[in-house]
């Protein structure tokens, strides 16, 4: 019985070892069949890596970027608030939802995303003036006559 018990001990260390190089070598052919467009494919792929591991911010990100090509906002809406309650400094989150919230016309909740974007933006605060501009082309009048 002991025996029996030192192997189960053996393969589970085993499998915790080898299992963060398999998912890090997962989520990089994901990754690339995006970079290829193949999205059907990739979705599938970021989807099952959020079975095996919950807390995947990338593949969140990666979904929501997915279905912003596949101009399905409110899925990419649900993974990006995903992706910001694993992560609330993901700015590349910050930013793509900043973008969808100007597109649905919610002047006010863009307003508080692009004062936080402010705030933790690093690699893409190069962005802050595009999502300014567009910004002001929305009025909050027009966000008014959207509803």
């Amino acid at each position: 019985m002991n025996k029996f018990f030192s192997i189960t001990k053996v393969l589970i260390v085993y499998f915790l070892i080898t299992s963060g190089s398999f998912s890090a070598d997962f989520y990089s052919k994901c990754k690339i069949l995006f970079e290829k467009k193949q999205f059907d494919k990739s979705k599938f792929l970021f989807e099952k890596d959020i079975v095996f591991n919950p807390k995947s911010e990338m593949s969140y990100l990666y979904l929501a970027k997915i279905f912003k090509e596949k101009q399905d906002d409110l899925s990419q809406e649900l993974n990006l608030n995903s992706v910001l309650i694993l992560n609330p400094k993901n700015e590349e989150a910050v930013y793509l939802l900043t973008l969808l919230k100007i597109k649905q016309y919610d002047y006010s909740e863009a307003k508080i995303l692009i004062e936080k974007f402010n705030l933790i933006c690093t690699a893409l605060c190069s962005n802050i003036d595009e999502i300014k501009e567009k910004l002001s082309k929305l009025k909050p009048e027009d966000a008014e006559n959207k509803n």
